[in-house]
């Protein structure tokens, strides 16, 4: 079960993907992994690690820190 951080998460993550014009599928393979590894975020199978922001940051040239709140949820 997502968590409203989680939820969170997801929904900067996707919002930063689509102001970089990147589909799911692109990001997915730029940061080296399968095609659906973003749905699979995305559509609430898979948890979102530190690590795994820290590059999608770095792909979509912005901070790990802009996918979190400013004050705890």
């Amino acid at each position: 079960m997502k968590t409203e951080i989680d939820l969170y998460v997801i929904d900067k993550v996707r919002e930063y993907r689509l102001k970089a014009d990147h589909t799911q599928e692109s990001l997915s393979y730029a940061l080296g992994y399968s095609r659906t590894f973003i749905s699979n975020f995305e559509n609430g199978s898979k948890k979102f690690n530190i690590n795994q922001l820290n590059k999608i940051a770095r792909v979509l040239k912005c901070s790990p820190k802009d996918f979190l709140p400013q004050d705890p949820l």
